[in-house]
């Protein structure tokens, strides 16, 4: 940790940098070694169940989103493109585990992890991101510059596929070397250009936009009262006529905020329930890879023995939230009301990807926890090391 924040405790971390100001660390993962190769990259691009995007500057910018075929990336120039692969941590257990580095921040606030390859003078052109991410420096040289400029609509490229500022001045610039960090808040400015064949890392955290909490939060009230009352439909017997179809009446609107007074106000414990759904949700469009057929917990507990660790699935997130006397886990926009004295194993079972045979073991005798494992592995939240 002294290394990949440079010095810095985590705290001091958060209080001094977190989503306030850039931070570069020289050898923050001097340890790490890339697990994928430039080729690798170009052949996952080729696969359908992988979100791939081929970013070219020459001769204009294009943005074209795969997958791809061999020739589009045959075919392409000797520089000037940027080949990205994202939620490559579903496809590479190295990038899942990459991620437990940054476990200083909560589970609920991680997007994923991308890579992206690029030749000389690759790059995705100056732009501001909303969210946090750090950039790891894989095999090859990049320059960063960065500033703190305005990047509103009216300040982007007109009529592109990408988010590029047309007027960038850059106020600092750094050249990251493999191992090397940069750290990125959200709204700074930032362009980073290949010197060479490179490979970029980048671990992203996200967090929603308050118009999608209140939006996601007021649907789910509204579904709600709309299971409670099938037959529920707003009413207006004995209407009393109106001179213009346009208008919208006094009587229609206090009617409507009748309707809208009718909403439940949550508690705070259903507020915090629904949060922990809503930020563990699978996102549409995805799923999860269910087991080819389920299994008892004493089957699990065998397979879990013969081949010596369980990892958590990447296409699920696992968050828990912890009351008096109680815990609710949340996995993969499932709640899971747990006894308070398995705050360990949840602890665990939140805490890292990939559970050793031998930190496991001791709390396999828990019958509860076992067939809560059994009924995660079942949901295809959990898999083994051989599947």
């Amino acid at each position: 940790m002294t290394n990949l924040l440079g010095g810095l405790t985590p705290q001091q971390f958060l209080s001094e940098y977190w989503q306030q100001k850039p931070l570069v660390v020289r050898g923050a993962l001097p340890d790490f070694k890339c697990p994928i190769t430039p080729e690798e990259i170009g052949g996952l691009s080729l696969e359908d169940d992988v979100e791939s995007r081929l970013l070219q500057e020459q001769p204009e910018w294009q943005l074209r989103n795969g997958p791809f075929k061999e020739d589009d990336l045959t075919s392409l120039p000797d520089t000037h493109w940027t080949l990205l692969i994202q939620e490559i941590n579903k496809q590479v257990p190295e990038f899942a585990l990459l991620q437990e580095r940054f476990n200083f921040l909560p589970n609920w606030r991680l997007d994923d992890v991308m890579v992206s390859f690029s030749p000389e003078h690759g790059t995705v052109g100056p732009h501001a991101d909303n969210y946090d991410v750090f950039i790891i420096q894989g095999p090859g040289r990049r320059l960063w510059q960065i500033s703190h400029q305005e990047s509103g609509e009216e300040h982007l490229i007109p009529n592109m596929p990408l988010r590029v500022l047309k007027d960038f001045k850059p106020e600092q610039e750094w050249v990251l070397e493999e191992g090397d960090m940069l750290y990125m808040p959200p709204g700074v400015v930032h362009n980073g250009v290949s010197l060479e064949d490179c490979i970029n890392i980048s671990v992203g955290f996200r967090a929603p936009s308050k118009v999608d909490l209140i939006s996601r939060h007021f649907a789910e009230i509204l579904a709600e009262m709309a299971d409670d009352n099938e037959e529920s439909f707003y009413s207006d017997p004995g209407r009393l006529l109106q001179a213009n179809p346009g208008e919208i009446s006094a009587g229609d609107l206090n009617a409507i905020r009748s309707i809208l007074r009718e909403i439940p106000k949550k508690s705070d414990d259903e507020l915090n329930h629904w949060f922990g759904r809503y930020t563990t949700a699978v996102p549409p469009g995805h799923y999860l890879p269910e087991p080819n057929k389920e299994i008892d917990a004493s089957e699990l507990r065998s397979k879990i023995e013969r081949t010596g660790s369980l990892w958590r699935s990447e296409y699920a997130r696992f968050s828990y939230i912890e009351s008096e006397g109680n815990i609710a886990l949340f996995v993969a926009g499932e709640a899971f009301s747990i006894n308070h004295t398995m705050i360990e194993e949840v602890k665990l079972l939140c805490g890292q990807r990939l559970l050793e045979l031998g930190e496991i073991t001791p709390y396999l005798v828990n019958n509860d926890f076992l067939q809560l494992l059994t009924e995660l592995y079942n949901l295809g939240a959990l898999y083994l090391d051989d599947e």
